[in-house]
């Protein structure tokens, strides 16, 4: 009998890697294995996984949201209700049974398009909808903070994180081997992993970190005559907004431009706008969805919006739910992506159950409101606080830039490599960043994400961290000691 080698495996996946996810993050792991010895000789007692927006995870510590684990426990078992009828609010309670009527068990298969209730509130979600009890009838009020445009659950994918969606999207959408896919530099390491499973080609354009890492519409138009002369049909255009890893947020005019070169270079647009509600300077920086401005503006472009239950002040990662809306898409479309998911079965229903615990959170009045403010308002003005404590510390440092990150979760600092510590990585068979990295985890245990894995300019280096992690004051402290030994030893 053969036995089963790599060179059994579709080719395709020796050439997708995962940044966030790969030689630190394992080296990481096993640090943390070794650190439960009595004698593991460490010059750290922890490790900090910065390295990826993981709120919940053992050492970041961030409080899951509590109406969200109040309806998980009854969904999942009901009978607590009456078994503890005093433990729950009454509209905790209530919202559990309306979503219990609905899908009958947590542990059934729902509609392969997500359980249809939840689906229509992620619709009047996008809409901005209220419904308001108003003594015998309800009242619809339009809501500035989203869309005002119609939205329709038929429209509406639920799924298992963005990630899945856009894995999906991407596999039906890249329909050639020279099907080009714009992408911003730097980028979650996300895209580049799918194309290179689904065999396209990235088509980067680069971001720019002099002006807070803005998006340049000429940019992205040069990037695309370039792929032009190079063989490759762009057809795709990927969007982060708010920016991963740089935090970034477009403007509304910029976002109208982008929407018009789509629509003179008949591109599909992706917007990825998980990150939509980590925002940490709202009156200088607000977020706009991309389906408003293509509403407003009634562009026909094809476009597809994600969100998740993963980031903003939900870090519900584990539970694996999201959803993507479809605009401007025929029925043909939705019929093929329909077919697509029901291979999958359904999304899981836990996650469907986060979704609709995020975008349909207490009401105020409501017996849950008031502690589910307290903790929102917490959660929002710990990441900004810490996103600016760490910003500034890091700017503070030799040979290192920072932009304060306006959203998301993360920093994505620049940092200054002299042409010893360059020679050194060289040496040892590492990018100059994972060096750096790589150093900076074998000293103080703080895991990051090398800049290299998402995307840079030639000669530049950057790491991303997240902003989550609690003892801002000593973990800034420990990176900033590191940063000087490491300059003291290799010079800038």
């Amino acid at each position: 009998m053969r036995p089963l080698t790599l060179d059994s495996l579709n080719p395709v996946v020796k050439n997708v890697e995962y940044a966030v996810r790969g030689e630190l993050a394992i080296k990481a792991e096993a640090y943390r294995v070794k650190l439960k010895e009595n004698d593991h000789g460490l010059p750290f007692d922890k490790v900090i996984s910065s390295n990826i927006g993981n709120p919940q995870q053992k050492g970041l510590d961030q409080p899951p949201i509590t109406f969200t684990r109040q309806v998980a426990a009854l969904t999942e078992w009901p009978a607590l209700a009456e078994l503890a009828p005093n433990a729950f609010p009454q509209d905790v309670i209530a919202r559990a049974k309306e979503l219990i009527d609905e899908l009958g068990s947590v542990g059934a298969y729902s509609h392969s398009q997500g359980v249809p209730l939840i689906r229509n509130n992620v619709a009047r979600f996008i809409e901005g909808i209220l419904t308001i009890p108003l003594v015998t009838y309800s009242l619809n009020i339009h809501l500035s903070d989203r869309d005002g445009y119609p939205s329709s659950p038929n429209n509406i994918f639920l799924t298992a994180g963005a990630s899945a969606g856009v894995s999906l999207l991407l596999s039906m959408l890249i329909a050639s081997p020279n099907c080009g896919v714009l992408i911003p530099i730097p980028q979650y390491p996300l895209y580049t992993a799918a194309l290179a499973q689904f065999n396209g080609r990235a088509v980067p354009y680069y971001l720019d970190e002099s002006s807070g890492w803005s998006t340049s519409v000429a940019s992205v138009e040069a990037a695309i005559e370039k792929a032009s002369k190079e063989g490759t049909e762009t057809k795709i255009l990927v969007i982060i907004n708010p920016g991963n890893p740089t935090g970034a947020l477009l403007d509304e005019e910029t976002q109208i431009k982008l929407v018009e070169l789509c629509e003179k270079h008949s591109l599909v647009l992706l917007a990825d706008e998980v990150y939509q509600d980590n925002l940490h300077q709202r009156d200088q920086y607000p977020f706009t969805s991309f389906k408003k401005v293509v509403m407003k503006t009634q562009s026909p472009i094809p476009l597809f919006s994600f969100h998740s239950i993963s980031k903003g002040v939900f870090g519900e990662c584990g539970r694996r739910g999201g959803y993507f809306e479809c605009t401007n898409i025929s029925e043909d479309i939705i019929a093929q992506i329909y077919k697509m998911v029901s291979v999958g079965l359904c999304p899981p229903l836990s996650g469907q159950i986060g979704v609709d615990c995020m975008i349909r959170p207490p009401k105020p009045g409501e017996e849950s409101y008031p502690l589910w403010e307290k903790e929102t308002n917490t959660i929002h003005e710990s990441l900004a606080s810490r996103t600016k404590i760490m910003a500034e510390r890091l700017n503070s440092l030799p040979g290192v830039s920072c932009v304060d990150s306006p959203g998301a979760l993360y920093l994505h600092p620049r940092i200054t490599l002299s042409e010893k510590a360059v020679n050194a990585a060289r040496e040892a068979g590492k990018e100059p960043d994972v060096f750096y990295a790589l150093g900076l985890l074998d000293h103080t245990g703080i895991c990051v994400t090398p800049g290299s894995g998402f995307g840079q300019k030639e000669g530049e280096w950057h790491y991303r961290l997240t902003c989550l992690c609690p003892g801002t004051e000593e973990y800034v402290h420990k990176l900033a000691e590191y940063h000087r030994e490491f300059v003291e030893k290799y010079g800038l």
